[in-house]
């Protein structure tokens, strides 16, 4: 399969001595979905931040698309986007304000049919004109996961993107995130504290722990590795050795 990301030797220490991110290297393939596990403070967000060009590493490189990130994050950004269920949105726009500002940012041709489209998907289009200040979490969740397809991206960071949403939504959009990632080739790299979630989805997981990979794979040979049979065993046992 034909490597999307590549990182390598990445870092990032902060204030001289703490070390956030320890030395990683890892490949994105492309189509595929790619999953970051952790405990708390284990590096997932700062590794997100620094492959989005927000968080400067200390060491290492990023190349996305064959381009470095340093050098070439206009390009980069105009084929990514992110979502998760700790944005905010200004309050003060509607629904589709948000999106159209969205839109223009990132140079959308026939924004507002491709907006239409993508509230239909995710089932909100009622919620449409609707002050974002008065939408429930669930709904500003979808509305993100939205703004993210915008573009079309060829690639997507997806951070808790169901943490906010009843069962049966969550359910629908993992089978629909599943749907666009086989019909446009889209490759995710997705983090999540449901490891159930993380089976279903994700073709390759990596546990990161105190900045570190601990275990990298598909999810099945990691519970053979680890002699867990769910990878909810085997984040205990990560992330409370000796328990």
């Amino acid at each position: 399969m034909k490597s999307i990301v590549e990182v390598r030797e990445l870092s990032k220490v902060f204030n001289r001595f703490k070390k956030a991110v320890d030395g990683i290297s890892f490949d994105m393939f492309e189509g595929e979905i790619l999953g970051l596990i952790g405990p708390n403070g284990a590096g997932k967000t700062t590794t997100l931040q620094m492959l989005l060009g927000l968080t400067t590493p200390t060491g290492g490189q990023i190349r996305i698309f064959g381009l470095d990130i340093k050098t070439g994050r206009e390009e980069i950004l105009r084929q990514v986007n992110f979502s998760s269920s700790y944005i905010s949105l200004p309050y003060s726009l509607t629904v589709e304000e948000n999106l159209i500002v969205f839109s223009r940012l990132y140079g959308v041709k026939k924004y507002r049919e491709r907006i239409t489209e993508l509230l239909r998907t995710f089932e909100i289009e009622e919620i449409r004109h609707t002050p974002t200040r008065r939408l429930s979490s669930g709904q500003i969740t979808r509305v993100c996961l939205c703004k993210a397809l915008l573009n079309s991206p060829r690639v997507l960071f997806l951070d808790e993107p169901t943490a906010s949403l009843d069962p049966d939504i969550a359910d629908k959009t993992r089978h629909l995130l599943k749907k666009i990632r086989g019909e446009q080739g889209l490759s995710i790299l997705y983090t999540s504290h449901n490891m159930k979630e993380m089976e279903e989805m994700c073709d390759r997981v990596i546990f990161m722990d105190k900045g570190r990979i601990i275990a990298m794979g598909d999810p099945a040979s990691i519970m053979r590795e680890w002699k867990g049979r769910t990878l909810e065993e085997v984040f205990l046992k990560i992330a409370r050795p000796g328990e």
